[in-house]
């Protein structure tokens, strides 16, 4: 029995050409050395239109679009075990469980979980799935391996948080301070630096034309500075390159400066609280560069008059202005 192969694009326009002739499939099978009935399949599968007219080059691009759909093959191997990652990637499964998994459940096979990775985020052999909303983080772009590289700045003579006195920890004192800064978009100049005081939950809020250490010290001494002395007793902050000049903001306002360990945010949770509230009027991916010292001093106000249940429904500026007066009588 002779090979069997398809038709060519020359063959494919002898038969659009003969039958314009009205000659018959037999006649036309015997010019091309064709079996009839091969003729008949090929001229109505690959008609087009609602005409159903057959044309040559239409043919030949349907028949070569079929021919790399048959072609397909199961990306994962083979198609028990690609059926069964798409299946438990539904089910939300992450690829390292996939992986762990599929031995016990389809004894003899085996995949690594970065082949699944590089599965889920080729487009040409997911047809468009989507299947990254699977994930848990569900990001359209796969991430580097180490990750991006950030430049760190290393802070000197650090005094660490475990240093700090248990007073600040219980929260029982006035005058003890947790800041960080908000920024918005990563191309923007301006940042919020935000100062809470612990007890009061106080807020001082400051837009800084930069991110630099300079900026933020100078920002930071001219807002407590101008506070009542009892009102300030230490800051606790991160280790972000704008509190590189952390001594000297500890000297020039006469206070201990307390620097968490690095990835330690909940050791400045109150801080971390209050630009989560900060975001209800500044939400994320919003640009700084359009925001003014008038309308943060306006959300300022508004978060400081809030009432909070933390406080006995008091509002952070009833409750400073309480210890003020403490202080004074």
């Amino acid at each position: 029995m002779a090979n069997y192969h398809h038709l060519s694009l020359y063959e494919r326009e002898v038969l659009f050409a003969l039958k314009l002739q009205q000659k018959s499939f037999r006649y036309i099978g015997t010019v091309l050395g064709r079996h009839h009935t091969t003729l008949v399949r090929e001229y109505v599968r690959n008609q087009h239109g609602h005409k159903h007219i057959y044309v040559a080059c239409t043919a030949q691009r349907r028949a070569t679009r079929r021919a790399i759909k048959q072609r397909y093959q199961a990306p994962l191997k083979n198609c028990e075990l690609f059926l069964y990652v798409r299946e438990k990637l539904r089910l939300r499964w992450s690829p390292e469980l996939i992986a762990g998994r599929v031995s016990s459940d389809l004894p003899g096979q085996s995949i690594h979980h970065e082949t699944i990775y590089r599965y889920i985020y080729n487009k040409k052999k997911t047809r468009g799935m989507k299947l990254y909303r699977y994930l848990t983080l569900h990001r359209k772009k796969r991430m580097k391996k180490h990750g991006r590289k950030v430049q760190r700045t290393k802070i000197v003579n650090p005094v660490r948080i475990d240093q700090r006195d248990s007073v600040i920890d219980s929260r029982i004192e006035v005058g003890h301070w947790e800041s960080d800064n908000m920024e918005g978009l990563r191309s923007d100049t301006q940042v919020v630096s935000a100062l809470v005081e612990r007890k009061t939950r106080y807020t001082v809020l400051s837009l800084l034309e930069g991110k630099g250490a300079r900026v933020k010290t100078q920002a930071t001494i001219d807002r407590l500075s101008t506070l009542h002395p009892e009102l300030v007793k230490s800051i606790t902050t991160d280790n972000g390159s704008e509190n590189a000049f952390h001594q000297e903001l500890s000297s020039r306002l006469s206070i201990p400066v307390y620097l968490c360990y690095p990835y330690h945010s909940w050791e400045k949770g109150s801080v971390e609280n209050t630009i989560g509230r900060l975001r209800r009027y500044i939400p994320k991916k919003t640009s700084l560069q359009t925001l003014t010292s008038q309308k943060l001093t306006t959300i300022e106000q508004a978060m400081n008059n809030t009432p909070r249940k933390c406080l006995g429904f008091k509002t952070p500026l009833e409750a400073i202005n309480n210890e003020i007066q403490s202080c004074s009588s």
